[in-house]
C-alpha cells in the first residue's frame, strides 16, 4: 500500500511540475525570440525546443551537455564513444546557442547537434520519437522529470555522467522528494564525480546500487592540437615582452573588480579580458569606455600598441590558445556568486591559476589545486592585484605553480575509461552496471 501511495504522489507531483512548465514555456520562448533580435544563434532550431527536427532512420546514442562549458568537458567522452561505437549515430543536445556552436565546431558532421526540448510531455515524446536513443548520457546534473520518465517508458537507459550535486541542491530537492524519487526511478546509473556527490544523490532518492564514483571527466580534457603554438603566435601579436594575464569566463559585477586590480599593475601589463557570454561583449566594451580604459576588441584584428591596457576578447572558441598566450590566468565566475568555471584548462597549460572564493561548481578541483599550490584564492580586487604583481615579477614561481597544475591534471585522468566501462556493461546487461569493477574506487 505504501508503494502504491508513493507512486500516486510521484504522478501528482509530475503533473503539477508539468503544469508549471507549460506556464513557463511562453515566457522562455519570448526570451529566446527577444535575444534572437540581436543574436542570430537564438534563431536556430526554434522547433527543436518543442521536440521537432529531423527523424533519425536508425537508433542513436544521445548525449546531453547543457552549455558551452559542459560541451567542452564532454569532448573526450564524445570522441571515445565515436571510437567505441563507430557504426551508431551520435546525437548531442545542448540548451544554449554558444553550446550548440561549440559542439558543431568541435565535432563537425561526426555528431548531430540539436537543442534539448522544453520538458513538456508532448515535446519530449516528439524528441524521443525523432532521435530514437538506445542510450541517454546526461552530463553533470540535468534532472528533467518528463524527459527521464519518457526514457523510462521506452526502456532507454539513462546515465548521469560526471554527476555532481551541491549541498544547496540537496536541500532544494529534499523539499521536492516525491518528484526527485520519480526522476531517479528512471535513471539506470549515476557516475558521480566524488564520493560526496554520490552520497548526496542517494540522500535525495537515488538508488545506492546504481550510484558509483567514476571521477570528474574534466580531468580528461583534450587540449586543441597546436594550442601551444597558437598561444605563442598570439603572444607575439599582443607583444611578447609585455607581462600578460588573462581573465577567462568573466561575469557582470566581476569585470569591475578585475579592472580595479589591473589599474594597480605596472603600465606595461596587458589584460586579455574574456566575458563568459557573447551577448555581454558590447556591455563590457561600454564598461571599458566609461572607465577610460584604453582597449581594443579582438574582432577588430588590430594588434595592441604600447598604450593599450586591455584586449577585449569578443570571439568564441579561442580560450585555450589565449590561456597559452598569458603568464597567469584568473578564472571567472568566482569573484561573484556564480560558482566558478573550469580551472583545469589553464592548469593543464602550465599557468598559475587565480580564483575568487566562489567555486561551488568544481569545489573538489579548486581545493585540490589550492591545497597543492597550483592556484591562489583571492577575495577582492586588492588581493588579486597583489597576487598578480608577485606572479608577473617572478617567472620561477609561475613555472613552479604551473608544473604542479600539470601534474595534478595528468594524475587524475581516467574518468572517460571508467565511464566507457560502465556504459558497456549497461548496454550488455543493465543489471550488471551497478556492480562493474571499473566504477569502484
Amino acid at each position: 500500500m505504501a508503494v502504491a501511495h508513493g507512486g500516486v504522489r510521484r504522478r501528482v507531483s509530475r503533473r503539477l511540475y508539468s503544469l508549471l512548465i507549460y506556464c513557463a514555456v511562453p515566457w522562455a520562448t519570448a526570451v529566446v525570440l527577444w535575444r534572437a533580435l540581436s543574436d542570430r544563434g537564438y534563431r536556430q532550431g526554434l522547433g527543436e525546443r518543442f521536440g521537432w527536427g529531423r527523424r533519425n532512420p536508425t537508433p542513436t546514442l544521445w548525449l546531453h551537455a547543457v552549455s558551452l562549458g559542459e560541451v567542452a568537458a564532454a569532448a573526450p567522452l564524445v570522441r571515445a564513444l565515436r571510437a567505441r561505437y563507430p557504426d551508431e549515430p551520435l546525437v548531442m543536445t545542448t540548451a544554449t546557442p554558444t553550446g550548440r556552436a561549440r559542439a558543431v565546431s568541435l565535432f563537425g558532421a561526426a555528431v548531430e547537434v540539436r537543442f534539448l526540448p522544453y520538458d513538456m510531455p508532448g515535446a519530449v515524446a516528439r524528441f524521443l520519437d525523432r532521435v530514437r536513443p538506445r542510450l541517454a548520457v546526461i552530463m553533470e546534473t540535468e534532472l528533467w522529470p518528463n524527459l527521464f520518465a519518457g526514457c523510462g517508458r521506452r526502456g532507454v537507459p539513462v546515465v548521469l555522467a560526471s554527476a555532481r550535486l551541491s549541498a544547496k541542491s540537496v536541500r532544494r530537492y529534499r523539499r521536492l522528494r516525491s518528484l526527485s524519487r520519480g526522476v531517479f526511478s528512471a535513471v539506470s546509473l549515476i557516475a558521480a564525480q566524488t564520493g560526496e556527490d554520490a552520497e548526496r544523490f542517494i540522500a535525495i532518492g537515488a538508488d545506492g546500487a546504481r550510484t558509483r564514483v567514476a571521477g570528474n571527466i574534466k580531468f580528461d580534457l583534450e587540449l586543441p592540437a597546436g594550442v601551444v603554438e597558437a598561444g605563442r603566435e598570439l603572444r607575439k601579436f599582443h607583444g611578447e615582452a609585455r607581462p600578460t594575464w588573462i581573465a577567462g569566463s568573466t561575469h557582470a559585477g566581476e569585470e569591475e573588480q578585475l579592472l580595479a586590480a589591473h589599474a594597480e599593475l605596472p603600465d606595461d601589463a596587458l589584460l586579455l579580458l574574456v566575458p563568459r557570454h557573447p551577448d555581454r561583449f558590447d556591455d563590457v566594451a561600454h564598461l571599458l569606455a566609461a572607465r577610460g580604459v584604453t582597449f581594443i576588441r579582438r574582432s577588430g584584428g588590430r594588434a595592441p600598441d604600447g598604450a593599450t591596457r586591455v584586449v577585449l576578447i569578443d570571439s568564441v572558441g579561442e580560450l585555450a590558445a589565449l590561456y597559452a598566450a598569458a603568464d597567469a590566468a584568473f578564472v571567472g565566475g568566482s569573484l561573484v556568486p556564480i560558482g566558478g568555471h573550469n580551472l583545469l584548462e589553464p592548469a593543464a597549460l602550465g599557468l598559475p591559476v587565480l580564483t575568487g572564493p566562489s567555486h561551488a561548481n568544481s569545489r573538489e578541483i579548486a581545493r585540490l589545486l589550492l591545497d597543492q599550490g597550483a592556484a591562489l584564492e583571492v577575495k577582492d580586487a586588492r588581493e588579486l592585484a597583489a597576487a598578480l604583481r608577485r606572479l608577473l615579477a617572478d617567472p620561477a614561481e609561475r613555472q613552479r605553480m604551473g608544473a604542479i597544475g600539470r601534474r595534478i591534471v595528468e594524475s587524475n585522468r581516467g574518468s572517460v575509461q571508467r565511464l566507457l566501462g560502465l556504459i558497456e556493461s549497461l548496454r550488455s546487461d543493465p543489471a550488471a552496471a551497478a556492480a562493474h569493477p571499473s566504477a569502484r574506487r
